[in-house]
């Protein structure tokens, strides 16, 4: 009989030659186990995704109590259900009043296609507008406001009229004109390597964006739900954008994501055409309550006032030679190296030892960590001791 691995291998499609193939059984809190019940602390949160930890028990409660009453009724923004209505009326008390309107969705690809086409209908306009190195999502228009041009090459053509700028570079805000119907900036560049824009940048932005009339999309994708310490990153530049994008951190490890506007703008989806944008999982009801549930972990539990100590904790440990730099917004961090052929070794050992930790898509010589807000100073400590282990055998 064929095991999982060797299914994993023959049937199951791959992205790249080289997985990371642990199989895991179980996880709680900050930790990951396998099936030989070796216990790794997870640094990066599934990618950013379990903000408060694996297996959250109010998470589980709320699963748990939607399941006893329904799973999918109906294509999305048809029903009134329970769980939609009291996740957008929350995600709004997050908010300025005036984004008082979520379209849910199943993922972040699929709240900025929903995102780039919100632009283009309400404006009227055609041209889209990102930032090198940015990173938006895999499917064909999310990849088109992508910015690195060798992860988008082999898929042209993409959409048309898609342009890009350099993120927190001044002079290039006079590129957004009367003909742009959205800019979309991520609140940090993640995938770059954890960029960080300055607030005069960022309030310049906003001031063109009103000028010319474009939409200016704030991408929290991986940024929103507390990962830098504020519920959403774009609060820390005093500015309020016209579309904000979540899903990752949203859901405590349920599938989901929403684009969030004001019910004038999101308005246009309801005729020229009707049902101008539809889904048929979007805003599944697990989801919701499960997303629902996170929100309220995160606010009632302190987490977002625990989140500059644990970073500045990482930041006072992690001293090494072989380490250049240290770039974070909370606990959105990245640790530089001289090079990948430096790091990749350190990644490598420090999962042998019980940690795992990534690098980033358009930055492959920083470490990326982004724990579980929950994780503890305990926690950082072992932590930082093992990566600081790994870095010494490797060198």
């Amino acid at each position: 009989m064929l095991s999982n691995r060797q299914l994993f291998l023959q049937h199951q499609a791959q992205t790249s030659d080289f997985p990371l193939m642990l199989e895991i059984e179980k996880a709680e809190g900050v930790y990951l186990y396998d099936v030989n019940g070796q216990a790794y602390l997870d640094l990066i949160s599934g990618i950013g995704v379990s903000n408060v930890g694996h297996r959250h028990p109010e998470i589980i409660s709320a699963i748990q109590a939607q399941l006893d009453k329904y799973l999918h009724l109906m294509v999305y923004g048809e029903f009134v259900q329970a769980p939609q209505v009291l996740l957008a009326h929350a995600l709004q008390a997050t908010l300025p009043s005036h984004l008082n309107n979520t379209y849910l969705v199943n993922s972040g690809a699929e709240a900025v296609e929903g995102a780039l086409k919100l632009a283009k209908r309400y404006t009227g306009r055609t041209e889209l507008i990102s930032c090198f190195n940015s990173y938006h999502g895999s499917t064909h228009g999310a990849l088109s406001v992508t910015g690195s041009e060798n992860f988008k090459r082999s898929f042209r053509p993409l959409l048309p009229d898609v342009s890009h700028i350099r993120y927190n570079h001044l002079p290039d805000l006079a590129l957004i004109t009367n003909r742009t119907a959205g800019v979309i900036i991520e609140a940090v560049q993640g995938e770059a390597g954890v960029r960080l824009p300055d607030v005069t940048y960022m309030r310049a932005l906003r001031e063109k964006c009103t000028q010319t009339g474009a939409l200016l999309i704030m991408d929290e994708i991986q940024t929103g739900f507390g990962r830098t310490g504020t519920f959403w990153g774009f609060e820390k530049y005093g500015i309020v954008p016209d579309v904000v994008l979540c899903a990752k951190g949203m859901g405590g490890g349920m599938p989901i994501g929403a684009f969030i506007s004001s019910s004038e703008i999101m308005g246009v989806f309801k005729n020229d055409p009707i049902l101008g944008h539809i889904t048929t999982f979007g805003g599944h009801p697990v989801s919701c309550a499960a997303a629902l549930a996170t929100l309220n972990v995160i606010q009632n539990s302190n987490l977002l006032a625990q989140v500059e100590d644990k970073a500045n904790l990482f930041r006072q440990l992690l001293v090494h030679s072989k380490i250049k730099a240290i770039r974070n917004s909370g606990l959105l961090m990245a640790v530089e190296f001289e090079s990948f052929e430096v790091l990749k070794p350190i990644i490598d050992k420090a999962i042998t030892k019980g940690v795992i930790t990534d690098w980033f898509l358009f930055c492959d010589n920083s470490m990326r960590l982004a724990p579980p807000l929950v994780i503890t100073e305990n926690q950082i400590q072992e932590a930082c001791t093992i990566i600081l282990a790994a870095i010494a055998e490797v060198s």
